[in-house]
């Protein structure tokens, strides 16, 4: 769950299914209730309907929280974040970094890293077409090393420099969910 919509789909089956929630978070909810095979069931046609996914398998769970955590630290912190990625994810999800790395190549077919560096382009393209910021603020703002750091990955990713990207009539964003 990456949106406040779908933290408030999930509740709505919840409370619909008279079950109490304790938490509803990102990509995780935790009730007070022991369902029922049947109920399991329920609540996972009533997610489908609304295009979620329950999971109860713990790697996948695992891959969906370093996602969350990813996509939360780079669309949404309000402040720049100045801890690696690395040792941000491990203290958050607990986890030692190098398993994480392992499970997430092995079941996404992609680096963390990379997973990350896409999500930085989409943000980085997010804040070029708002026009707020000048790409010095931008590589600033996204925890780059320099102007020419953020370029050249933007440039491999995107095949355009931030610079052109920004002239472009239709800077079309990919969202969230299709990176």
């Amino acid at each position: 769950m990456v949106s406040i919509r779908c933290k408030m789909m999930v509740k709505e089956a919840l409370k619909k299914m008279g079950l109490h929630f304790i938490v509803v978070d990102l990509g995780e909810v935790e009730i007070m209730e022991n369902l029922s095979n049947e109920q399991l069931q329920e609540l996972k046609m009533s997610l489908l309907k609304g295009g979620l996914e329950l999971m109860d398998d713990k790697k996948a769970m695992l891959i969906e929280k370093i996602k969350n955590v990813i996509i939360e630290m780079v669309h949404y912190a309000d402040e720049i974040i100045k801890i690696n990625f690395s040792d941000h994810l491990s203290e958050k999800l607990n986890y030692d970094y190098t398993y994480m790395a392992n499970l997430f190549s092995e079941v996404q077919g992609t680096t963390i890293e990379q997973f990350i560096i896409s999500h930085k382009v989409e943000r980085i393209k997010e804040l070029i077409i708002y026009g707020e910021w000048n790409i010095t603020e931008i590589a600033h703002r996204m925890n780059y090393s320099s102007v020419a750091h953020l370029s050249s990955q933007f440039k491999k990713v995107t095949g355009l420099s931030p610079s052109h990207f920004r002239q472009l009539k239709d800077k079309r964003r990919s969202p969230i969910e299709q990176i």
